[in-house]
């Protein structure tokens, strides 16, 4: 139903076509009555004012984004789903299928979001007995946790940064101004204000409607340097200062990949870049805004470290690290060698999975390029634990994350905090229509066109961002007293089971890999076994001066 109505949108005259008609039907019963029999006229007003009348109230009320798009036709997604036990379960989805996200997680956002009652009844629709399935453990002495408000400090790890923040552990992941309408980016931010939580640009850099919404930015700077560029295209350290000393914004983020789509670039059409779009990413009107598959700020990974130097003294001392989808592992361990050489860490890394979302990309890059989130993050969890370093860098992560299990299941393979994009984006009422690159969402939180954008009401949906945030971390606060722990940071692989192949249950800590403090110095000294094959392998052959491995480590084709 929701890619129906995405398909219907081409035209403005068609997304009405079904009020007007009703309108039509009305007009021509009253002409009937006044000219003709008065039968017929009866049976027409009596169709057409209802649905005339119906029309006019959803495209003025507020609340539904759908409604206001699509008047009269928009309800029958809304009949659809109050019938859904009779119909939809057997004829359109069950409530547990992904396509990416599957209807219960998306009602589960919906209900948070609204401050509806997020409670199931009659037991979970999961089958507990598959292979695959998790769980957290729970204690027969459940604590008591004063507050859902759980936060994490970035950048006092020991680098140069003077500014640490307080951040949340449940943040809005980087969406651009651009991919997203301007009314979704006010929405959100305002929500994040409320909140006390972060809002990520996206590489589309600070626009007027992140500044107008008052939340706390994380400025993502990507490998077109929008906001910070010259003409050319290259950075520009006078513009980034200006950009990054605003209060406003508390750290930077310097984007190597997103996970839908690592290692490939993007072009925003001619087109699509409005004066407000030129405006926040410091390019001309109309022309095509491209960016690049890779930087040029640096090409190496000792540069790499000596660029995030650069950033964070040109912010004043503000956190700046770097967010990436694991490729090439030896490239990770030249960044950490990079590290290790110069003695510049970063004050975070953001582990984007390959199951992220984007507003467009090539079906292989969203199917088949990148480390999922799991094996990403356990590998940066891994290598800076082992090299005795792990307390200098905070790890955020993203990839379909929305609800608090999920980000109970992160903490678990190491990261100290979690990221949403489309989990928020549910929140402002996206209705998983995929049509985010065609410019026709049916809700306004992927347009440019104003008329779309009108469907969503800024002031309703930042209370429902806001909404989200806190009933989500509430959720997380429940299941940290149901396991007798007292931060989501006490949660360990211990405390999450999975069973596998043959029924046999594991716990994550015996299915997965964590490599011990200081073991992969060791084994490089001879002092142990090397943890996992992919360390033995790419560990030695890595170097802190080139991204590159040795051309006699690749296996050569015979």
């Amino acid at each position: 139903m929701a890619r129906s109505l995405a398909s219907l949108g081409d035209r403005l005259p068609v997304r009405f076509l079904t009020w007007g008609a009703s309108a039509l039907v009305l007009v021509a019963g009253v002409v009937c009555g006044v000219f003709g029999s008065t039968g017929w006229c009866i049976w027409l007003v009596v169709i057409g004012l209802p649905l005339t009348l119906l029309g006019l109230r959803d495209f003025l009320q507020t609340k539904k984004a759908v409604l206001r798009n699509y008047p009269v036709l928009g309800n029958l997604r809304y009949l659809l789903e109050f019938v859904r036990p009779e119909l939809r379960q057997y004829f359109i989805e069950s409530d547990n299928e992904a396509a990416p996200f599957s209807r219960q997680q998306r009602s589960l956002v919906y209900q948070r979001a609204k401050g509806a009652p997020d409670k199931r009844p009659f037991g979970t629709q999961k089958d507990v007995t598959a292979e695959g399935y998790e769980w957290l453990s729970h204690s027969v002495s459940p604590s008591q946790v004063a507050s859902h408000d759980f936060r994490v400090t970035i950048g006092a790890g020991g680098s140069s940064c003077t500014q640490p923040y307080s951040a949340s552990l449940f943040n809005i992941s980087a969406m651009s101004f651009g991919a997203l309408s301007a009314n979704a980016i006010l929405a959100l931010n305002k929500g994040a204000a409320r909140g006390h939580f972060a809002h990520d640009t996206g590489e589309g850099s600070v626009s007027r409607y992140h500044r107008e919404g008052g939340g706390d930015l994380i400025w993502e700077i990507g490998s077109g340097y929008f906001g910070c560029r010259t003409p050319e295209g290259r950075f520009d350290a006078e513009k980034f200062k200006v950009n990054a000393r605003e209060p406003q914004v508390k750290m930077i983020e310097l984007k190597l990949s997103q996970g839908a789509k690592p290692g490939h670039g993007g072009v925003l059409p001619g087109p699509k870049v409005t004066p407000e779009i030129a405006e926040a990413r410091g390019v001309p009107v109309g022309v095509d805004c491209v960016s690049p598959a890779s930087h040029s700020a640096f090409s190496t990974p000792i540069e790499m470290m000596q660029f995030i130097e650069q950033l964070r003294q040109l912010s004043g001392g503000k956190p700046v690290g770097f967010k990436l989808c694991i490729g090439h592992p030896w490239e990770w361990f030249a960044m950490v060698k990079a590290m290790q050489a110069t003695n510049l860490w970063p004050d975070f890394i953001v582990v984007d999975g390959a199951e992220g979302g984007t507003g467009a990309a090539p079906l292989e890059f969203t199917d088949h390029v990148g480390a999922p989130l799991q094996e990403g993050l356990l590998l940066v969890h891994n290598t800076l634990v082992g090299i005795g370093e792990r307390h200098r860098i905070k790890l955020g992560c993203a990839g379909k994350v929305v609800s608090a299990f999920d980000i109970a299941r992160m903490m678990a393979l190491g990261a100290d905090w979690c990221n949403s994009a489309r989990g928020f984006m549910f929140a402002l009422g996206c209705i998983q229509a995929q049509s985010c690159h065609t410019g026709h969402c049916p809700t306004g939180v992927t347009t440019q066109d104003p008329m779309r954008q009108r469907a969503l009401v800024v002031p309703d949906k930042a209370d429902r961002v806001f909404n989200f945030h806190r009933n989500t971390l509430h959720a997380l606060q429940e299941l940290i007293q149901a396991a007798g722990l007292h931060h989501p940071n006490d949660i360990t692989a211990d405390h999450i089971v999975r069973r596998g192949a043959g029924h046999v249950v594991h716990r994550l800590s015996n299915l997965l890999t964590f490599v011990k403090p200081g073991q992969l110095l060791q084994a490089e000294q001879g002092g142990c076994d090397w943890p996992q094959p992919v360390f033995e392998q790419y560990w030695m052959l890595a170097q802190a001066h080139t991204f590159a491995l040795p051309a006699q480590a690749h296996t050569p084709r015979t």
